[in-house]
Order: C-alpha cells, then structure tokens, then sequence
C-alpha cells in the first residue's frame, strides 16, 4: 500500500507510521506534517535514516501544510497514493478556547483540501481520525454510540465536528470512500506535555503543584495509543464507506482518580494537587460503546490501563532528553499563563 499520513509526527501519528512500519514493512508511507509546536521530526528520524525495509517498504517525510492545494495534490500525484489517514489537527482544547481560529483553519479547512484532492487524484480510501468529543458530554450512564447526535461543547471539537461532516459530504455528494474514527482519551509514548498525563507526570517530578480542573469528578474513558493505532489500521482495512466507529478503552476514570494513581505511582503527595477554576465548557463524562468495531472490525481494547500508565510513566522516565527538547520556553508561557488565570 503506498499511504500519506498526515499529522505523523504528532503523538498519535507517531505511534501509528511505527506500528505501521513493523506491521506492515512492504508499505510505502509518506509522512505529511506541518510541523507546529507538538510535532516532531525527531520522533521518527531513525526511519528516516534508513527508510527501505527488507520487504520493499519505503518511508519519506514530507514538510508542509494540509491546508495548501498544490502541495497536497503534488505529493498524492508524485508518490501515487493509494490511501490518506488525517491525523493532522490542532488538537489542545485549552487553546482553542483562546483562539479558536487556528482550529477551524486546520481541522476543518485542512481537512477539506485532503478530502478535495484525494476525491480528485483517485485515493482508494480516506480515514479521519476524529475524537468522542464531537459528542458532548453524558450524564451519570450510557455511552456514546455512532447514532449518538454530535454535540460539541468546545471550538476544538466542534472544528472536529464539522470535519466529520465534510467527510459526510464527500461520501454523500462524490461516492468517496472515506470513514471515521473516533476515539476516547489517548495516553502513552511521545503524548506532549500539555496533556493531563505528561504535565501531572512532569508537574510531580518537580515537587510543584499539579492543577486539576473544578473538582476533578470529570471522567473520561482512556486508551492506551497503541491499541487505538491497532483501530486506525483496522478501519483503514476493513472499515465499510461512510461508517464511524468508535474506539475505547473500558477505562472510565475521574480525572482526580487519575491524577492520585500517577502520584502513587511516583511516590509522591496527594498534597501536591491544587484545584483551580475549571475551563468553560468541560465536559463533565466520556465513555464510548465500540460495539460495531468489535463486530464489523474486530477491535478489542489489549492495553489494560494500570499497564498502560506503568508502560507510560517507564518511558517518560526513560525519555527525559525527549521531554526536555519538547519543552519550548512558548509553551511554558502558554501553561503558566492560562493555569495563572484559573487560580
């Protein structure tokens, strides 16, 4: 298969060329990726340095953006793509509240162009990752469903919203083969520190004080990347034209639950977490049914999450020249700031 992922070297997109690439070593990946401040290149740069495998399989990176025409259809054209998997998008719901623009522009508009140029260079099939946020938010029971109406509280998940739809439209409208992944909370290897996971991890190291929003009873469903990237491949392969499929882990966890079993796993104080004023619009329960992906996929959850985090916290630990080079003095202004006003 000669396949463009977009968004490689993201934490999720990481994780996906190199499972790929082990899974898979006769396939041609292309590496779409724009390169902003959570993605990085060094992330796969061994592949790089010795991108033909045994099998025939090739690996390239290409530097640019999903929003410009003329570079996507160049690179569909030059490497004869077969199949695109958009993991390409600004993803922090934090700073999509501070500015949503950014987020409409890629997540939306990005997403538009790929699906644009893909119907018109002839790609077999389209995958965009999307996220259980497109939903809301659930009360005390049930779960999510792919027949659940999208109901996005945040400017992050409605951008990813209303990429779905697009994706909709070009099934719909022009007969593309295109389907949807949507996935709860990811965690593990290469995740940026802006996410609760590495920022509680790096947070506790530093003996500072690990804020968690409002009263930390928000909950939320995690997957180890792993087993959501064996999801990807599954509905890649197998998935049917216009179909969503949810991913999850069976993990449910209020985020303060969370946040005690990593303290505990570090040796370290309850006393380090501060509660500061939660962010507008939190969605207070995630949890999905993937269901049809059990049936019409095969997909089951592998990872269990007491695993996972260990498997997490291990490698972050092993990784601390990586966590260091990721950790731009933009980004520590961005998190002293927006926590400094939740005080």
């Amino acid at each position: 298969m000669r396949l463009l992922v977009t968004g490689g070297c993201g934490f999720i997109g990481t994780n996906f060329i190199l499972m790929m690439r082990e899974a898979h070593p006769d396939w041609n990946i292309v590496n779409l990726d724009l390169l902003t401040y959570a993605g990085n290149r060094l992330n796969l740069l061994p592949l790089e340095a010795s991108s033909r495998t045994a099998s025939g399989g090739d690996y390239s990176f290409a530097h640019g953006d999903i929003r410009d025409p003329e570079f996507v259809s160049a690179l569909l054209e030059e490497h004869r793509i077969e199949a695109v998997v958009n993991f390409a998008a600004e993803s922090h719901v934090d700073r999509s509240i501070n500015d949503p623009a950014p987020f409409v522009s890629t997540n939306v508009q990005g997403a538009q162009n790929l699906l644009e140029r893909a119907r018109r260079h002839g790609v077999e099939r389209f995958v965009q990752v999307s996220t259980d946020e497109v939903y809301g938010t659930l009360g005390p029971e049930g779960r999510f469903s792919e027949s659940t109406p999208l109901a996005p509280n945040s400017p992050y998940s409605a951008s990813k919203a209303g990429a779905d739809l697009m994706v909709r439209a070009y099934v719909e409208t022009y007969g593309l083969d295109a389907v949807i992944t949507r996935c709860s909370n990811n965690y593990g290897p290469y995740q940026f520190p802006e996410k609760l996971i590495p920022l509680m991890f790096l947070k506790a190291l530093r003996d500072e004080p690990l804020p968690v929003y409002g009263d930390g009873r928000n909950v939320r469903d995690w997957i180890f990347v792993d087993d959501h990237c064996r999801g990807v491949e599954l509905a890649l392969l197998k998935g049917r034209a216009g179909q969503a499929y949810n991913f999850g882990g069976n993990a449910e966890l209020p985020n303060i639950e969370l946040v005690k079993t990593l303290l505990d796993l570090l040796d370290k104080p309850h006393s380090l977490i501060t509660f500061v004023k939660d962010r507008p619009g939190h969605d207070r329960r995630y949890a999905m049914d993937y269901g049809l992906a059990s049936r019409e996929l095969g997909f089951e959850p592998r990872v269990s999450f007491s695993q996972g985090l260990t498997q997490t916290i291990e490698w972050y630990r092993d990784n601390a020249a990586w966590l260091d080079q990721v950790q731009s003095g933009a980004y520590r202004d961005f998190m002293d700031q927006w926590y400094g006003e939740r005080k």
